[in-house]
């Protein structure tokens, strides 16, 4: 059963990574390549979709890890799945903090109700989940590891 339950918390956080990691590197310079209007009506868009199942995903991989780090305390890769849930712990409070505030004024501009430094805006968004997607790499990284 502990065999299960790591397995599928290591396909859950690496659907996670692979979703954010397109979303940092591939959707956001294709959106950001597209016309002003276009470009904010499409991060608007991605923000309201991924806005509303990554809360979910990222508290389900945290509990999965969490599952996992105490199923298997006597097994000698627990540290390492500690490590990866304090990361992903890391990864929600960053959200919570940093990247939940600009996307949920932006999930809800309009390019008539958009803010004169809304370009701005996304750009730090962005910086922000990059920084988060490397966290996530890494307890990502943590835990296959530990399952190998």
């Amino acid at each position: 059963m502990l065999n299960a339950l790591e397995v599928f918390t290591t396909v859950v956080v690496g659907l996670m990574v692979g979703v954010e990691f397109s979303v940092a590197f591939v959707m956001n310079r294709i959106f950001n390549a597209l016309p002003d209007d276009s470009n904010q009506l499409a991060h608007a868009h991605g923000g309201r979709m991924l806005g509303a199942v990554m809360p979910f995903w990222y508290i389900g991989s945290l509990v999965l890890s969490a599952v996992w780090a105490i199923a298997g305390w006597r097994d000698g890769g627990a540290g390492l799945v500690v490590t990866a849930a304090a990361l992903l712990i890391v990864s929600v409070i960053m959200s919570i903090l940093l990247l939940v505030p600009i996307n949920n004024r932006n999930k809800a501009w309009t390019p008539e109700s958009r803010p004169a430094d809304w370009k701005e805006q996304l750009n730090r968004w962005e910086r922000f989940h990059y920084v988060r997607v490397a966290v996530i790499i890494a307890a990502f990284t943590l835990l296959v590891t530990a399952l190998v």
